[in-house]
């Protein structure tokens, strides 16, 4: 079929998502959706939950394997929109709706390109592609949880909204909770420990505070304290403030290490992180998929943002149609331009590395 038929019918399969709410584990009408375009290609597809994956008709298990992984989960809408969030049209050449950029755009790009090589003869590299569940909030049963399922993964390409430039690196993310004591007291009666006067010189601490290792694709290590908590009610001291830090992790550093700088250096009396597995993820310079891209024309950078890139032990390029800025706002939209140009970037690019 050719990439301009394609393009029609992923478009009209985007805006039956758009029309379907999917919001973090309660994707399963658009599972049903995403079904039905393997179906009506006759390609075999397997489903695990609300993740449908499937894998090239020549799949050869010497060779090594490259995934086209995006996701049909969404955030809910925001209390700004004007428009419909669920009610996909096209204004201006803008089709708008939730979803339609974060990922939307980049999930039927991505299907169709894998629709476009699915019955390709002798391939250099495996495909397999899963449409993943629960990406928006980190869920347990999203791309993580389909990696002992499908076949090993040698390199990935996640489909994110980046105008189509390479996002050769990624920041990873690590959520701290602290305690900062005090001694809780009487709101009448002197108190030199008081724990929200404390809080004063461990938040001068985080602001101050510099991680040594840059990097060339995603700079310094960003540490941010994002909420605090503290007291009942007027009268009464409390003895204890609770903090929220929000440490979005560059290349140099494993998420481990990040947590046992803060363990050993931090002024709190206790720090905790919710979970070390969102990592920071690369791709080198020198693969063939960057390699390829670049002398398409594209950009490359870091990107800050997190994606089911942290699932990944292996290489992986975060590349796909849209505009990260558009992403959870109000009246989202994608450019049906921008889903033309990145199902012919796509097929492209593994035109140059795996045909």
């Amino acid at each position: 079929m050719s990439i301009e038929k394609l393009t029609e019918n992923a478009i009209s399969l985007l805006k039956k998502l758009i029309e379907t709410q999917s919001f973090s584990e309660e994707e399963e009408n658009t599972a049903l959706l995403i079904e039905g375009w393997f179906s009506e290609y006759q390609i075999s597809f397997k489903r695990t939950k609300n993740n449908i994956w499937a894998t090239n008709k020549y799949f050869d298990e010497s060779k090594p394997t490259l995934l086209l992984n995006s996701h049909h989960d969404t955030v809910r809408p925001n209390s700004k929109y004007t428009n419909d969030p669920f009610e996909a049209f096209v204004k201006d050449g803008k089709l708008f709706g939730l979803g339609s950029n974060d990922a939307g755009g980049c999930l039927v790009s991505l299907m169709a390109t894998f629709t476009k090589f699915y019955d390709v003869e002798n391939l250099k590299y495996n495909l397999v592609i899963v449409a993943s569940a629960e990406e928006e909030n980190s869920g347990q049963n999203g791309l993580n949880s389909m990696l002992p399922i499908i076949p090993h993964i040698d390199v990935a390409i996640i489909g994110e909204p980046t105008l189509m430039n390479l996002a050769v690196a990624e920041k990873g993310l690590v959520v701290f909770d602290a305690v900062i004591d005090g001694t809780p007291s009487h709101a009448a009666h002197p108190n030199d420990n008081n724990s929200i006067y404390n809080t004063i010189e461990v938040l001068q601490w985080f602001k101050d505070f510099k991680f040594d290792k840059s990097s060339d694709a995603l700079g310094d290590v960003k540490m941010t304290v994002t909420q605090i908590n503290a007291g009942s009610q007027h009268n009464v001291v409390p003895g204890h403030v609770d903090l929220v830090i929000d440490v979005r992790v560059n290349d140099a550093y494993s998420n481990q290490e990040i947590d046992n700088i803060l363990q050993e250096q931090s002024p709190c009396s206790k720090i905790a992180p919710r979970s070390l597995r969102l990592n920071s993820s690369s791709i080198s310079l020198n693969h063939d998929l960057v390699k390829a891209g670049i002398a398409m024309g594209r950009e490359t950078y870091g990107s800050p943002t997190l994606s089911d890139q942290s699932a990944l032990s292996c290489q992986s390029l975060k590349l796909g149609p849209g505009d990260s800025t558009r992403s959870h706002s109000a009246n989202e939209f994608i450019y049906l331009a921008e889903i033309q140009e990145g199902i012919q970037i796509y097929v492209e690019l593994l035109n140059k590395v795996i045909v």
